[in-house]
């Protein structure tokens, strides 16, 4: 920056350049008085008294109206560039005054201006976590009484390659949900794993880490896998080379394990000690519970990843599907508790042929995308917080995947011999829903040993029978989940 004038008129302005020292008040002046130069006439002498700036501070010559917002925006971007002095307080405080300057800071209330989503807008988002503060032990996950939540089971060594957990939890918090229904995600394995993958979950809420063993029952109570609403089943273990079909040895045997297992039903029952200060976990969650959990563990929602199709024979024991049957049409499959790592290959195969694919199945696991999430996403950054804006509120407002009951609601009409197509028409013209599939039960009948294992028929034909234990999978509008009922 230079100053030009003639050396005759400001001979006092030579000496407060001579005696100001670096990083002053002349210093700072300049900075913010930087604008185009065709705002000054010329030859024309400009008194320069001296007058505070934006920051209280008394400034050198000013060439320009410090009120303007092209010279305060241009000042704060340079000033939150400037290093801070804060790191002892920000160890102390949550507040994020990260990069801005120390008399920049007292511009913004951080307590109203907390980051609470991703910069994007599309995800939630939380200043990050030492991973120590999210491990329980068995007695404090016990204490803790969680209930529908999601349980992942881990098989990983501590130098096992690392399959990125972040992929799995990221879709769960994504910012169409509420927070308040942000189901809380529990990992069960070796902590010593877990710990060179958070540097991708510790920005994610609602996360906690039990240092244990999926195949271990006392593990599994402690952080009621009875009580969940999906238990996960990975394995990032290496495969070995002599026998690849023992590739999904563990993550069969814990699906096994946790079929086999019963609970006590009383568990469910547990109600809230009114006004007794005793009635906290841990954690700070009330123990109290929504409803009662599974008895048996074959009726925990389970879904197993495998490695090699041929092993879903083994996952279900009551299956007399021909081994030879292929992935998608064995029982497992169907209900949704096997997933197989050839659909991925599958799936890429589709998106070659026909690119919308992709973008249907971003919107059934996160209800979009934006081109400065890919961009993010590409480049390995992870996700970092911003402040919200009406832009990015407004990323909030997208479609999600819902299950709506025939059994009662507004749509109970149809469960009695209703026709799928009439139901399509009617929850699209009259809630703005998307019908997209069905959820049945195997076992229609009420007989004693009936299953409670459901399948998925995904678009039905139009003269399809509803039944009213029929569950329907359909895409919600955001308008639709503020002013429908269902």
């Amino acid at each position: 920056i230079q100053l030009v004038g003639r050396a005759s008129e400001h001979k006092d302005d030579d000496n407060l350049l001579a005696t100001t020292k670096p990083g002053g008040p002349a210093q700072s002046s300049m900075v913010n008085a930087t604008k185009p130069a065709n705002n000054v006439k010329k030859n024309v002498s400009v008194k320069e008294e001296p007058k505070p700036n934006m920051n209280g501070r008394v400034g050198g010559p000013h060439l320009l109206d410090d009120t303007s917002y092209g010279g305060y925006h241009l000042s704060y971007e340079v000033k939150k560039l400037m290093p801070t002095n804060k790191a002892a307080v920000q160890q102390k405080s949550a507040k994020m005054e990260v990069g801005i300057a120390d008399d920049q800071a007292k511009d913004f209330d951080f307590e109203k201006t907390e980051m609470k989503y991703d910069s994007t807008g599309m995800f939630h988002w939380t200043p990050a976590r030492a991973i120590e503060d999210c491990i329980l032990d068995r007695n404090q996950a016990a204490m803790t009484v969680l209930n529908g939540h999601v349980v992942v089971c881990l098989f990983a060594d501590p130098d096992s390659p690392l399959i990125g957990l972040r992929n799995l939890v990221m879709p769960l918090r994504a910012s169409n949900f509420h927070y308040h229904e942000l189901k809380h995600v529990v990992i069960v394995g070796s902590v010593d794993y877990i710990r060179r993958e958070w540097k991708t979950l510790q920005n994610l809420p609602k996360i906690s880490v039990l240092n244990g063993s999926p195949l271990s029952r006392a593990d599994l109570r402690a952080v009621n896998v009875n009580l969940c609403d999906m238990c996960v089943i990975l394995s990032a273990k290496v495969p070995s080379n002599d026998d690849p079909t023992l590739a999904d040895k563990e993550a069969i045997l814990a699906s096994l394990n946790i079929k086999a297992m019963t609970f006590d039903d009383t568990i469910g029952v547990l109600s809230q000690n009114n006004g007794a200060s005793d009635s906290l976990s841990p954690l700070g969650s009330p123990i109290v519970l929504q409803r009662k959990g599974s008895v048996y563990g074959a009726n925990v929602p389970m879904i197993t990843e495998l490695v090699n199709d041929s092993n879903v024979q083994f996952l279900d024991q009551d299956d007399d599907d021909d081994p030879d049957t292929e992935l998608y049409l064995t029982q497992p499959f169907a209900c949704g508790t096997a997933f197989a790592v050839s659909v991925l290959d599958s799936l890429m195969s589709t998106t070659y042929f026909n690119q919308n694919a992709l973008t249907l199945i971003r919107s059934l696991i996160t209800g979009g995308a934006t081109p400065e999430l890919e961009l993010i996403l590409a480049e390995g950054a992870g996700l970092r917080g911003g402040y919200s804006t009406p832009e990015t509120l407004s990323n909030r407002d997208r479609c999600r995947v819902g299950q709506i009951s025939l059994f009662e609601g507004p749509l109970a009409s149809f469960g009695e011999g209703g026709k799928y197509i009439d139901l399509f028409v009617a929850a699209l013209r009259n809630y703005g829903m998307l019908c997209i599939g069905l959820y049945r039960f195997r076992d229609t009948a009420n007989a004693f040993d009936a299953s409670s294992k459901r399948y998925v028929i995904t678009n039905p034909p139009t003269d399809f029978n509803l039944l009213p234990s029929d569950q329907v999978f359909v895409f919600i509008h955001w308008r639709g989940r503020k002013t429908s009922s269902v």
